[in-house]
């Protein structure tokens, strides 16, 4: 008896710890209330190279998940930019900038985006090819007081 009550008070131990360390969602707010997106591209060169500027514009206390995050517990987490065109996928090299270390005792460090932060994507295009691409960001936003907001994927398209 003595060992099933110990057993159900670790579990309930635990249990408390885990709530404790996990970041609080704020209700039904999505992240893309807290980060604006934005896209711009610069023209195809003659080969059909051309350069797409994703910008993360982060509210003051906030912060996503930096690409790679540096921890494998939050890599679900980690900013994910693709591109659309005429609805099928592009292949894109996508050159995430280097994010900004958290550290933390209980879950470990981990890399984040905080304010203005710009993500490059470099595409090859087919020759006179310049129809409009959609730019999808999916992304978690965080408070710096531990609330969290649902993930969003935001699609911008860039003319």
């Amino acid at each position: 008896m003595a060992r099933r009550v110990f057993l159900s008070g670790a579990i309930l131990v635990t249990a408390l710890l885990v709530y404790a360390v996990l970041p609080v969602h704020a209700g039904g707010k999505k992240s893309d209330s807290e980060v604006k997106i934005s896209a711009t591209q610069a023209k195809p060169d003659g080969k059909g190279n051309q350069v797409v500027i994703v910008t993360l514009d982060h509210n003051k206390g906030w912060h996503t998940y930096a690409n790679p995050v540096g921890n494998i517990d939050f890599d679900s987490n980690k900013t994910v930019v693709s591109l659309n065109a005429n609805g099928k996928a592009v292949e894109a090299k996508i050159e995430y900038p280097t994010g900004k270390v958290t550290k933390d005792k209980i879950v470990g460090d981990y890399n984040v985006y905080e304010n203005k932060v710009q993500i490059r994507a470099a595409i090859q295009r087919a020759p006179g090819d310049n129809s409009p691409l959609e730019v999808n960001v999916r992304i978690i936003a965080c408070h710096e007081k531990g609330i969290c907001l649902l993930p969003a994927t935001v699609k911008v398209k860039v003319p």
